[in-house]
């Protein structure tokens, strides 16, 4: 096969069938810089610019920042910024070749540089896909964690930042300082009112610089809520060779995504925006009751499939879905618990909903890992479930599956999996949380169970309160030990 790499002098002979930018892309100039520009990023807010560049709004081209290695930029810049969107399902494969984004920096690489780039006036939105750890707060209380070691760096080194949140106001900083005008820094991650959240630990961020600054920060910037949704699993070498198959050359930065993408968001912006609602997404004035939805259902029932599923030995979240028992389950969480803990419009079909979700977890040409969605659970947690829980805790209200799915959580982050092997856990509080399950595993689970609940990071100071809670939890935790996920799940739930 060629190892020609996707570059602009290619794009004509690429195959008829892969749609391509048909715009001069010298005309493009930034009007967006992204912060933390992965796969996500790529297939979902970078794709929709696409299209209203593609459409004439050539002022909103995206020139993406790294924070943190270099990968991203050595996939993306020797191919002119060019990647692929494959989208995937049962029904087959499509192939868009994106040219919303013309470069790539490397924070750590040059930190002014990425500050004088925010500071250019041309620049109008600031966007962010960092993951939820990316903003330096205690997921619990949604402030921010003044002893988050990139916080500490970043205050006492302003002009060489790690963080988002260092970059932002540093920039803001240069503006301020010139006399330019602020910025619209627009939230892509999956937090509950994203934009209120990143509001307020921008505002603390600012505040411990300068209260001047940060008076000046609060006028001159908005943060908008938004709901974002499309499953992008990470790219594997074979999805790459496949791909090369298609089209005739080696894209290193190809991003796989099924076919649905949705985006919901505030119209709160401080100097325009592109026209995202002409390539499908939806404007609103409050994004709330969109994000509990999603996170509740969806993000909620990704974890717990990933938690569980990943226990009982499925590598992806299709192989967990062909297991009759935890497809009921899944339909059952999203009926009996996550629904019923939220207001839902009038004018929202959430029956029509959950079947699409279940038929999106069924797409088998995804292959969706089961340890990718279970990464960094510290943090997705507090999300996804606990707002769900707290509902029916306080409304007598059914908590079987949640409280099973907390069960996994804690056999998951023991690092250990029922058949003794080693689970590879990728999260920030990592050494924390096997910490507990060392300390106590072995005073039996009530000890375990107890002082999870206890652990104020994730769980907060209420939920160790609730004694049927706790209940709940060692109930499972003891099925786990006797008969393991698949069986119990499989005992549970597969009369459903």
């Amino acid at each position: 096969m060629s190892q020609e790499r996707l570059n602009n002098q290619l794009l004509e002979s690429l195959p008829a069938e892969v749609i391509k930018p048909a715009y001069d892309r010298n005309e493009v100039t930034t009007g967006i810089v992204h912060l933390g520009i992965g796969a996500f990023h790529r297939a979902h807010q970078a794709w929709y610019t696409e299209n209203r560049i593609a459409a004439g709004e050539k002022d909103w081209g995206i020139v993406g920042a790294s924070l943190r290695s270099a990968g991203v930029r050595d996939q993306l810049v020797p191919q002119n910024g060019l990647y692929s969107v494959v989208e995937k399902s049962n029904a087959g494969t499509k192939v868009q070749i994106v040219g919303a984004v013309s470069d790539v920096l490397v924070g750590p690489e040059s930190p002014q540089q990425l500050l004088e780039l925010l500071a250019q006036e041309s620049v109008r939105i600031v966007s962010l896909t960092i993951t939820e750890k990316g903003y330096c707060h205690d997921p619990a209380s949604g402030d921010l964690n003044p002893q988050h070691p990139d916080v500490i760096h970043d205050l006492a080194n302003p002009q060489a930042p790690k963080s988002a949140l260092g970059y932002i106001v540093g920039a803001l900083a240069l503006r301020k300082e010139r006399g330019l005008p602020g910025f619209t820094v627009l939230t892509c991650d999956n937090l509950p009112s994203n934009g209120k959240l990143l509001g307020n630990v921008l505002g603390q961020f600012a505040e411990k610089v300068d209260s001047e600054l940060a008076a000046w920060i609060a006028e001159n910037t908005t943060t908008p809520s938004t709901m974002v949704d499309r499953i992008v699993p990470a790219t594997t070498d074979a999805d790459r060779e496949e791909l090369e198959a298609l089209i005739g050359c080696r894209d290193e930065a190809a991003v796989m995504a099924e076919p649905f993408a949705q985006w919901v968001v505030e119209d709160n912006f401080l100097r325009g925006r592109p026209e995202w609602d002409k390539a499908g997404a939806t404007f609103v004035d409050d994004v709330e009751v969109y994000e509990l939805i999603k996170l509740r259902l969806l993000n909620g029932s990704h974890s717990m499939l990933a938690y569980s599923g990943y226990l009982a030995g499925c590598e992806t979240v299709a192989d967990v879905m062909a297991v009759p028992a935890f497809n009921k389950l899944a339909l059952h969480f999203m009926q009996s618990e996550a629904t019923t803990s939220i207001e839902v419009p009038a004018e929202f079909d959430i029956a029509a909903y959950q079947a699409e979700l279940i038929e999106r977890f069924e797409n088998r040409a995804l292959r969706h890992r089961t340890w990718q969605i279970a990464m960094d659970g510290s943090q997705k947690i507090p999300q996804r479930w606990l707002g769900t829980l707290r509902h029916q805790l306080a409304n007598n209200g059914p908590i079987e599956v949640l409280s099973f799915a907390l069960a996994n959580w804690i056999r998951y982050v023991s690092a250990v999996d029922e058949k003794g092997n080693a689970i590879e856990v990728s999260d920030p509080l990592a050494a924390d949380l096997k910490a507990i399950c060392d300390q106590y595993k072995p005073q039996g689970n009530e000890a375990l169970a107890a002082n999870f609940l206890a652990f104020t990071p994730v769980f907060g100071d209420d939920l160790k309160q609730s004694a049927p809670l706790q209940d709940a939890v060692v109930n499972w935790l003891n099925k786990l030990d006797a008969q393991g996920t698949l069986a119990c799940v499989e005992e549970a739930f597969a009369s459903l």
